[in-house]
């Protein structure tokens, strides 16, 4: 009996090792350079036991936040050596130039950096949202070397491109001169030593363009392409396809194609010869009548394979879905689709509290069909009536096509829509799950009494909080929700998920952990 029980205890200890050395990872926003949002190498949480989530840990992190920012998505690496032995750990950045490694497994600290310099200028009003300053860009963290370095990099506020050990916080080498101080950058992307990033809004006279810098030239030249648009402000920056081009949405603006303006629209552009070149775009023909209403495209795509082709899908405040191919995006006057999607959402043209906001999803179930998911805020169009949906929806739902050829024609066909949800933000799937959650924050930015005039302390004392729910993927059936767990809103970050574990973090600079009891 006693050699038994050791044999057992034999077998339980080698299938957790093995299960941690094939540890998932989520080294980046949208969990991968093409932004769709699935982590395909979950194996812990099934359709049959994510009922059964809760809280594992949540540490309260010392962030102040800035205006309605405060915590970005986290990034998991499954397994890191460090020097007391292997860990898997979640790396959260803070508006207010943070870094925290945490112990994913227990919750803890291992190491933790605050950004130095000296207060660079900032635009815009005190109290206004759009512009907080501080480190806004969630990092990405590299892939591992040949003796398993893993390296986190990272945009301060101040601009500068930090190389940091993830094992242990240490600096790699000299911060590089990268971005704009206080210029409000979005989501890094790497691809072949290039890193990417995009800005918005002009935070502090910062140009409204794509950035990108080389890692392996020695020079560190700084490289930018400028739409002349308004931002380029997609959740979750830009997304890169398999020939190394980037692609972001603009913002408002015009499209004008003899003098270079691409407002409205979707651009591409690639690393060549050491400079930033544009090499495709999207405009949708009615940019005119959406730069009139501010419902533009800012919505980071997400790519993917099908059938051969590399395609992708991205959005706008419109409330439309678009599918894109990779290689001709908008066709040959750069205005013609693949797929473009009536209305879901946002029949009033609400510019502010409706339509589809952040990112994309997108994801292939075991039959080989591929699905794109995409959220919204706001009511539901009173035309559209997917074939399956859960009751009314007034403050925002998440939408699940399929994708199919028919006649050599593409096509996105809803499939489900999920229940409502208090502003609907972008969903990630995992073994036939879609995690989603409403963000509860209130996201007026007109009022009847001062007009535009935005204000952070007035939104944020009419937010709510946070609540995170778990769908069955094929049906949008909900299998898990939150309730009334956590504690405070959640704006413009996003959900994270590997090795059993859902990650979010809230306003009041707290970061959830839910799990399996006992995992």
């Amino acid at each position: 009996m006693h050699s038994l029980r050791k044999r057992v205890a034999f077998a339980a200890a080698l299938g957790a090792a093995c299960a941690f050395l094939s540890a998932a990872d989520w080294p980046t926003d949208g969990g991968s350079p093409q932004r769709t949002g699935w982590q395909e190498d979950e194996t812990v949480l099934t359709k049959d036991n994510v009922g059964r989530l809760q809280v594992l840990w949540k540490l309260k992190l010392d962030n102040a936040p800035r205006q309605m920012h405060s915590l970005f998505p986290p990034l998991i690496i499954g397994r890191v050596e460090t020097s007391s032995g292997p860990k898997q750990i979640a790396l959260e950045a803070g508006v207010s130039d943070n870094l925290y490694a945490i112990d994913a497994d227990k919750g803890e600290i291992l190491w933790q950096r605050h950004f130095e310099y000296p207060p660079p200028r900032r635009n815009g009003r005190a109290t206004d949202p759009l512009c907080p300053g501080g480190q806004t860009a969630t990092p990405f963290i590299g892939s591992p070397d040949a003796n398993g370095l893993r390296i986190v990099y990272a945009l301060a506020g101040n601009g500068d491109l930090h190389q940091i050990n993830l094992a242990n916080g240490e600096e790699m080498a000299p911060p590089i001169p990268f971005g704009y101080p206080n210029g409000k950058a979005y989501a890094l992307n790497m691809w072949n030593h290039v890193i990417f990033t995009t800005t918005s809004q002009g935070c502090a006279g910062n140009p409204n363009q794509m950035w990108a810098i080389n890692l392996d030239d020695p020079e560190h030249q700084v490289m930018t392409f400028n739409p002349r648009s308004g931002g380029l402000w997609g959740r979750q920056g830009a997304a890169i396809d398999s020939t190394g081009t980037a692609w972001a949405p603009t913002g408002d603006g015009v499209y004008d194609l003899d003098n270079q303006r691409y407002g409205n629209g979707l651009i591409g552009a690639r690393v060549e010869n050491g400079a930033l070149e544009l090499k495709d775009w999207y405009e949708p023909t009615n940019w005119a009548w959406m730069q009139k209403k501010d419902l533009d495209m800012q919505v980071t795509p997400a790519m993917f394979t099908y059938k051969g082709r590399e395609l992708m899908v991205t959005g706008s405040k419109e409330c439309r879905v678009y599918l894109l191919d990779t290689r001709s995006a908008g066709g040959e006057n750069h205005q013609t689709p693949l797929v473009r999607t009536p209305l879901l959402c946002n029949e009033e043209a609400n510019f502010a509290s409706a339509g589809i906001w952040g990112s994309m999803a997108s994801w292939e179930d075991a039959q080989g069909t591929r699905w794109v998911l995409t959220p919204f805020w706001g009511p539901v169009h009173p035309e559209f009536k997917p074939p399956v949906s859960y009751g009314p929806v007034r403050h925002g739902a998440i939408v699940a096509f399929k994708l199919d050829e028919k006649n050599g024609k593409l096509q996105l066909d809803p499939a489900w829509m999920s229940r409502d949800m208090d502003q609907a933000e972008p969903p990630v799937i995992a073994n036939s799950v879609v995690y989603a959650y409403g963000s509860g924050e209130n996201t007026a930015q007109a009022y009847p009494d001062r007009g535009l005039d935005d204000s952070s302390p007035l939104r944020i004392k009419a937010s709510g909080h946070a609540v995170l729910y778990a769908l069955d993927a094929e049906t949008g059936k909900e299998l898990y929700s939150s309730g009334d767990t956590i504690a405070s809103f959640a704006h413009f970050t996003g959900l994270s998920v590997a090795n059993g574990r859902v990650y979010l973090g809230t306003y009041d600079s707290i970061l959830y952990c839910f799990g399996l009891p006992g995992h």
